[in-house]
């Protein structure tokens, strides 16, 4: 059992959500965002954090739009939380950022690249605010509990995992539901990322493609299986997005996707 945004998240806990667009594209872009997925989440009853990244340092091209970078973001982050006041959960890519992070963000986020950096976990986990760590497309689910440990270590012990598919050949991922059941065997929070899941990582020209159309049905399973949080990333037009538009979801088929998620849970007699 952890917490996360002042909510209790775990097993016997009612679901907690994790969504937003993937990047920060414009000032009034994310306060809208940030209002409809306040909206959607408040409507079915759900504890949820906010996402978006300041920066994107992990891109396919050298070319990729990025974001509007540390201090924009954060600046842009205070205004979000005056004004809406929603909270917020940001990535962060280097040890340095996270105490800055941690100013404005209730859960700071270790990405899935970087999973395995041992000072960019500590760094995190120290400042004290909830830990999301993604499991890298590399690394088998069982081996997450060793880099869990090192937020532990450092005395925090808020720290969810979350699984966004593993490596399959080239341009492609693949979700081994059993990473969820071993990760919670292991005594983790356990998070699902509905569509982080479904890239075709670099299959674009020079960005990474990916098949939305899986989203709904992964993410069902994954609710079968067992997941304390669900994490879905959401752009009001997908098609026009920054960055990550081909596995991103319309705020509409956001709801529906959580409406499936919340009814396969209740069918098995779990929390909402």
């Amino acid at each position: 059992m952890i917490e996360l945004c002042g909510q209790k998240v775990g097993e016997g806990q009612p679901l907690f959500i994790i969504a937003g667009p993937d990047v920060i594209e414009s000032e009034e872009m994310v306060l809208r965002h940030a209002s409809r997925v306040r909206e959607v989440c408040e409507k079915l009853g759900v504890a949820f954090a906010f996402k978006a990244s300041f920066d994107k340092a992990n891109r396919t091209s050298g070319k990729s739009f990025r974001g509007p970078g540390l201090s924009e973001g954060l600046r842009i982050f205070r205004r979000l939380k005056r004004e809406v006041g929603v909270p917020l959960l940001t990535d962060v890519h280097e040890p340095w950022q996270a105490e800055k992070a941690a100013e404005v963000a209730e859960v700071l986020q270790v990405p899935a690249f970087l999973c395995r950096q041992t000072d960019l976990i500590a760094a995190v986990a120290r400042t004290g605010r909830g830990v999301n760590l993604k499991k890298g497309q590399f690394v088998a689910p069982k081996d997450m509990a060793q880099q869990a440990q090192k937020a532990f270590d450092q005395g925090n012990r808020n720290v969810l995992v979350t699984e966004r598919g593993s490596s399959f050949g080239y341009h492609d991922l693949v979700v081994d539901m059993r990473g969820l059941v071993w990760m919670r065997e292991a005594g983790l929070s356990v998070c699902f990322d509905a569509t982080h899941s479904v890239q075709l990582p670099s299959a674009g020209e020079g960005e990474t493609a990916g098949e939305r159309k899986l989203i709904a049905h992964l993410a069902r399973a994954a609710a079968a299986a067992g997941i304390d949080a669900l994490f879905a990333e959401i752009h009001e037009e997908p098609e026009k997005a920054l960055c990550d538009g081909p596995c991103s979801l319309t705020f509409e088929a956001f709801a529906s996707l959580l409406r499936e998620v919340l009814a396969v849970r209740r069918a098995l007699g779990q929390a909402g």
